[in-house]
């Protein structure tokens, strides 16, 4: 077959069949440009939507924690002030009639006075400390420390603490009188009591309007200071 002389006509109609084959391209293109345009605006609109219900879902868990920590600290508002209100009816009801003194009379001690609060040592010093009961009977004095729930770390820091008022009280030339430790509480389990009167001091527990003296173990000594 022989080639075709290529005419004016003959090059115009390549041309025209490029630019048409070029327009369908570019349609193409554009076809599938514009979709993937829409696509990535969906997906914008479907993230921000997501983020949207995550911040909402975010704010709704805050909103609710904050709700349950408030309720906590009115609980724990409430428990301090029965805390507090707990310690000083154990207090009142120590001093509030001659119960108590009965039953230290009954141990001899002849009880003739007793001062709440007792702050003692130089203000803000490792030497100070407060007695929140004190029992005097002249010779003796009992100091009582006061506690709703009395654990062994209480019978240590009243050691301490009746240790400390022992030197303070040397320092203001009372040497000569003699210290015996308590400790009342509400509530207390048993080893607690035993540890307590192993150290040699009375406990005293609330019960109801009244409080008693635990019965001392056999062979008790109260220990002085």
């Amino acid at each position: 077959m022989s080639a075709q002389p290529l005419t004016y006509e003959g090059i115009l109609d390549l041309f025209r069949k490029s630019d048409e084959r070029f327009d369908k391209r570019m349609a193409d293109s554009r076809l599938e440009f514009d979709k993937r345009m829409a696509e990535a605006a969906q997906g914008m609109a479907d993230s921000r939507q997501e983020f949207a219900q995550s911040m909402a879902e975010s704010d709704a868990r805050f909103e609710k924690r904050m709700a349950e920590l408030a309720k906590q600290i009115e609980k724990t508002n409430q428990d301090v002030g029965g805390l507090a209100s707990s310690v000083g009816n154990i207090v009142e009801h120590m001093i509030g009639g001659d119960n108590i003194l009965a039953q230290f009379y009954a141990l001899e001690y002849d009880v003739t006075d007793y001062s709440r609060n007792n702050k003692f040592g130089k203000r803000g010093t490792a030497e100070s400390g407060q007695i929140d009961l004190l029992l005097d009977d002249g010779d003796v004095a009992i100091l009582i420390e006061v506690k709703t729930n009395l654990k062994n770390d209480d019978v240590h820091e009243h050691i301490e603490r009746l240790e400390k008022y022992r030197r303070w009280m040397d320092k203001k030339g009372q040497g000569k009188k003699r210290y015996v430790g308590a400790l009342a509480c509400a509530m207390a389990e048993n080893n607690v009591i035993q540890f307590a009167q192993k150290k040699g001091m009375y406990v005293i527990l609330q019960l109801g309007n009244t409080v008693e003296i635990v019965p001392s173990p056999k062979g008790f000594k109260a220990k002085e200071w």
